[in-house]
């Protein structure tokens, strides 16, 4: 009964037996690996971007990282909800490597177009003295479980357009979207708006790879550069290559999402029927739930691992509810999450 988090689970059989088979004889170092020409010419593909330059490195706040400073001046501020992945979860890494600030538009979940736009016009209204607009930046699935829709994103990339910035698209849960949503990759990056995508699969059954792919090619070599002096391109870089050729062979990464979504939506289900609130509705594979610390206690006590969401398990009044992130990957069994609803 684990829903920490989909960092936690195993990676797929499949990526570890690729990993194996990448271990025999020789590969060229640094990218130059057969398999990575693979990966780039199915990455392209799926995308529907045949001139896409596609990079891998090893974590989401790398991929996320060194995409900014590739869209950002240090003089930039980038523009994102207050819960943000690249704002709550990245030890201000963005800003790190980009020298660029972050500007939260005011909202809950997700942004909106008037939010977004009332923000960029608050900014470059002090010439030399305040910071010059920068790139947008979208998270999907959303810190809180919720999925922009592709209507949504067009809107915000339309009005990042308005102003001439570039857009990313943070997707360390990009086919868990992908999937909720039944669109293409194209339909929800580029045809939508988006320069720029991290494209997640380490929260998706692989070992610790992600994929940063720009639509706009001229971004590449400066890309290229920021990886190697931000020390995130690897010498055996044929371990990317591998799981990233391993998720993407016979739809994997499709396959696993689609497993992830739909035990979430078991939970969600089971949930209900037991009288849990939800903080927001979930869409992808992520819950925020709310229930009495006794049922909480009750579930920590019978094994079950997940975090609380504000408030602590020791406290007086059993009666008092507390919220709760409950996270579901590929790997979980229906029995697993059947045990949990019905110790719940």
């Amino acid at each position: 009964m684990y829903f920490a988090s989909d960092n936690s689970g195993p990676v797929h059989p499949q990526v570890m037996a690729a990993l194996s088979a990448a271990n025999e004889g020789y590969q060229m170092a640094y990218g130059a690996d057969t398999l990575m020409n693979e990966v780039r010419d199915r990455i392209r593909g799926i995308f529907e971007a045949p001139g896409a330059a596609v990079y891998l490195v090893a974590t989401g706040t790398a991929a996320n990282s060194l995409a900014l400073s590739t869209l950002a001046n240090p003089w930039d501020t980038v523009f994102c909800s207050p819960v943000a992945h690249i704002h709550e979860d990245e030890c201000n890494a963005p800003e790190f490597y980009s020298g660029a600030k972050l500007t939260l538009v005011p909202g809950g979940d997700k942004m909106t177009a008037d939010a977004l736009r009332s923000t960029i016009l608050a900014e470059e209204t002090r010439g030399v003295h305040g910071p010059q607009r920068g790139p947008v930046s979208i998270t999907q699935v959303t810190e809180r479980g919720s999925v922009y829709s592709l209507e949504e994103l067009q809107a915000l990339c339309g009005v990042a357009k308005e102003y001439g910035l570039p857009v990313h698209l943070d997707g360390a849960r990009f086919t868990n979207a992908l999937v909720a949503l039944n669109c293409s990759p194209a339909e929800m990056t580029w045809k939508s708006g988006v320069d720029a995508v991290s494209f997640g699969g380490t929260k998706n059954g692989l070992m610790g790879v992600e994929a940063v792919v720009f639509f706009d090619e001229t971004k590449a070599w400066e890309f290229e550069l920021r990886r190697k002096r931000g020390a995130h391109l690897f010498s055996k870089h044929r371990y990317l290559s591998a799981q990233m050729a391993a998720y993407l062979q016979d739809d994997l990464w499709l396959q696993m999402a689609r497993q992830a979504n739909d035990n979430c939506a078991r939970l969600a289900d089971g949930l209900r029927a037991k009288g849990a609130s939800f903080l927001h509705q979930p869409q992808a594979n992520m819950i925020f739930a709310e229930f009495s610390r006794a049922r909480h206690k009750q579930l920590h006590d019978a094994g079950a691992v997940y975090h609380l969401w504000g408030g602590e398990l020791d406290g007086a009044d059993d009666a008092e509810p507390l919220a709760c992130r409950l996270v579901c990957d590929w790997s979980i069994s229906p029995e697993q999450i059947d045990q949990f609803i019905a110790l719940l």
